[in-house]
């Protein structure tokens, strides 16, 4: 009988194999509408479109949102409790999520104690290694660290059974102590609190809100019977100076009321110098601008350690020198250090600080303070935890990632995300410049235009596909600037002299004035360096940096740039009532809701629940408030109007307001016109808020305005709009200054800066200075090469 051979069959694929797509159907978190989208695992995809076109509410607010809320579940509800609790995004299904990764440009925290050391591990392996290794030896890994103080004590514990047993204890720490380990001390210049040929009661004080006339604010110093208050303050004897100036908290009775004294200096230190200096209004934060000086610490010489700390040594190495070097550095002098006993250490360290220069942040050093790293440098510090990671299948999220390269960098910053991809994780990229988009395997282009004419998924597919499509970003794909016929002619220059501020060496260099100037180099040469330590803000300067727009869930276009303030003023002269009636935060609100126009139910360790209020239906306003009207609309109906159709409304007829239209003209000319003046600044994405921050300070005065990398968040399109606003700054008589890398803008310049030639100590220095047709002409730097084949010379 003949044997049966069975013919070879491939086996057939497993079922865990066929979960290789992310299922999104139903998405509707903020303007999306009702997108159904299946992205591919374990491949680089690239979200783009307009400013505002839904890609942050689809990949942030919607995918990674639920990936993360899902994790926080598989905690206990002791942990949950103590963990920020996320509501489920509007979405009907989600199938598919792997553990999301979130790398965005939120700015790290701005604590004075936060260092790039201490924000990514590298510090702390230092201490280890200097506990270990340091001579002479002073203590353990806290000994070297400037967050912890020495300290020492003794007494008596009673034990089980009654019995009282002596304790000592003591804990050495590297904190300065003088500084508490701040590297800075602060001074307060007396000259800026009051005028000392006045007497109290003759309005001495100069501080903001502290005049004669207000009872309350100076009644302790009058009645307090330590000082003469009808005597010139210049005049006290030394006790009443003391007293005046720093006498601690003591209860007085005054009459029949008990009051509390405390000398001037406390009680602003508690008061005004307490409150963070973002929070404060302008005239409060100029205040304390001028009244506060902030110098190195004596003591510590700026390191924040203990005399003790800086003693140990590693080859002639103190921690506090090896915090101050550069990382490129500090790294190559790791890597020379044979310890055996500390080999595990020393290999992880090494990696640690490889990654930096791998990243191109090897010019940064481990004591610089987190919170003065821009967006891009602050995105990129988040990178460095996971690109060693033994992790994979899992889903990276990644919001601009070449925000603040210069082209030459972004190569680098591509290959990081193909390695995390090559490593089998899924990369979400949310992005706008076409190096990135290129190395896409899938591309998601959404709009097809911004806010409520956006939120729909516009193509899907291939680069090729993309740059076939007749979308916006298909369209634009392929847009290259062309180099100026013919450039502007200064009127005058800023002389800048011996600038050497970090890394400067000392330039001296003349910005022309009455001409767009475009300050370029790759990150970390110096830019920012140079202008905003050299052209600071005042009376004739604007300048608009990358610091985060602040605001709650109440604030909103309306109430950011001022623009509220007239239309309430015009209600109210319209309606013959109080302005305040047309405030949700005031007199009109809700009753119920607060003004809110939503109703928060907390659920304790589960996300709160937000419903609309059942009573204004959302409106926020009392329904008293909304019978009055201006120009047929009340106050409801016009904080939901987009920018332009308010621009129309408060432009003619009864409801015209001239103050209120010209900010609204502000608005719609950095390319604004689709948002609704009360759409909360909560859900406005990066580029948005960006703008937003441009036209509030448009309305400044000042002859020089300095931009601090305006393209942020924009899209191919949306550039555009912004050099023809550039343009009309600088026909109205205004100097512009931007630091910027975008080609685009490069090259519509009428003047270029550019420094280098590379990071950190290798830059700091002036390489080229002319117009770009030169620079292009020369390419006698990196910039110059990289703007010549933008422009196809």
């Amino acid at each position: 009988m003949a044997q049966h051979t069975p013919t070879a069959q491939s086996p057939a694929p497993h079922a865990a194999d066929s979960h290789d797509l992310i299922r999104v159907h139903g998405a509707r978190e903020n303007n999306l509408k009702n997108v159904h989208i299946e992205i591919p695992k374990r491949r680089l995809t690239v979200f783009t479109g307009v400013s505002g076109s839904g890609k942050s509410s689809l990949v942030f607010g919607t995918i990674a949102a639920e990936s993360q809320r899902l994790i926080n579940e598989t905690y206990s509800s002791f942990l949950q409790g103590f963990m920020p609790s996320q509501a489920r995004p509007e979405v009907d299904v989600l199938e598919g999520l792997t553990t999301a990764m979130i790398v965005d440009q939120q700015r790290m925290g701005s604590d004075p104690r936060s260092t790039v050391g201490t924000a990514t591990d590298a510090h702390a392996m230092l201490r280890i290694l200097f506990s270990r290794l340091g001579q002479p030896h002073i203590g353990p890994p806290s000994a070297y660290s400037f967050n912890t103080a020495s300290v020492k004590g003794s007494g008596s514990i009673t034990v089980a059974g009654g019995e009282a047993v002596e304790a000592d204890f003591s804990r050495t720490g590297g904190m300065c102590s003088r500084c508490e380990g701040r590297g800075t001390v602060s001074d307060i210049d007396l000259t800026q609190l009051y005028d000392d040929s006045k007497s109290i009661v003759e309005g001495a004080f100069t501080i903001p809100g502290w005049k004669s006339d207000n009872w309350w604010t100076i009644r302790t110093y009058v009645e307090s019977g330590y000082l003469d208050p009808h005597k010139p303050i210049a005049q006290y004897t030394e006790q009443e100076m003391q007293d005046f100036l720093y006498r601690e908290a003591t209860k007085l009775k005054v009459g029949d009321a008990t009051l509390t004294y405390e000398g001037l200096i406390p009680k602003l230190q508690k008061s005004l110098l307490a409150k963070d200096r973002a929070s404060m209004q302008p005239h409060i934060r100029a205040f304390v601008d001028r009244a506060v000086t902030f110098t190195t610490c004596p003591s510590c010489d700026g390191t924040r350690l203990s005399e003790g700390a800086r003693s140990s040594k590693i080859k002639q190495i103190s921690i506090a020198d090896a915090c101050t070097m550069e990382i490129r550095d500090l790294a190559k002098w790791v890597r020379d250090l044979d310890e055996p006993s500390v080999g595990p250490l020393l290999i992880v360290l090494q990696q640690t600080l490889d990654s930096f220069v791998e990243i191109g942040l090897g010019y940064l050093s481990l004591d610089r303070p987190s919170g003065t790293l821009s967006g891009g440098e602050a995105q990129r510090v988040k990178m460095i935890r996971h690109l060693g990671s033994a992790l994979t299948d899992v889903t990276y999220v990644f919001d601009e990632p070449t925000v603040g390269l210069h082209p030459h960098d972004i190569q680098r910053m591509n290959n990081l995300l193909l390695r995390l991809r090559d490593k089998g994780n899924t990369v979400l990229v949310v992005e706008h410049k076409p190096e990135t988009i290129a190395i896409a395997d899938h591309v998601v282009d959404l709009g097809p235009r911004a806010g409520t004419g956006g939120g729909t998924i516009c193509f899907e597919g291939t680069l090729d596909g993309l740059r076939a499509s007749d979308t916006v970003t298909g369209r634009h794909l392929d847009d290259r600037a062309t180099l100026k016929g013919e450039v502007r002619k200064p009127n005058g220059a800023l002389e800048i002299r011996g600038a050497t501020a970090h890394n400067l060496q000392g330039l001296d260099v003349d910005i022309p004035l009455g001409v767009l100037t475009v300050i370029t180099g790759v990150a970390g040469s110096g830019k920012s360096s140079l202008i905003h330590s050299s052209v600071p803000a005042g009376e004739n300067v604007v300048s608009i940096d990358q610091s985060p727009i602040r605001g709650s869930r109440r604030s909103n276009p309306a109430t950011y740039t001022g623009l509220l303030d007239p239309i309430r003023k015009a209600f109210a002269k319209a309606n013959g009532v109080k302005p305040g009636l047309f405030s949700a935060n005031s007199e009109g609100a809700c009753p119920t809701c607060n003004g809110a126009g939503v109703i928060f139910t907390d659920l304790g360790m589960m996300a709160g629940v937000a419903s609309p209020c059942e009573d204004c239906e959302g409106k926020r306003f009392q329904a008293a408030v909304l019978e009055y009207r201006l120009g047929g609309r009340d106050i409801s109906e016009v904080l939901a109007m987009p920018v332009t159709e308010a621009e129309k409304l408060f432009n003619s007829g009864e409801s015209r307001i001239p103050a209120a239209h010209k900010i609204l003209q502000r608005l719609a000319d950095v390319g604004l016109g689709y948002i609704s003046l009360g759409q909360p600044l909560t859900t406005l994405s990066g580029g948005e808020r960006q703008r937003l921050k441009l036209a509030t300070h448009m309305g400044e005065k000042g002859g020089v305005y300095v931009l601090d990398e305006p393209t942020t968040g924009l899209h191919l399109a949306d550039v555009e709009q912004l050099l023809g606003l550039l343009d009309r700054l600088v026909d109205s008589g205004k100097s512009v200054i931007v630091i910027e890398h975008h080609q685009a803008v490069m090259a519509h310049a009428d003047w270029i800066i550019d420094l280098g030639p590379g990071a950190g100590h290798d830059g700091g220095r002036i390489v080229f200075e002319g117009t770009p047709a030169d620079l292009v002409d020369a390419r006698s730097t990196l910039t110059g090469e990289h703007l010549a084949d933008y422009v196809g010379v």
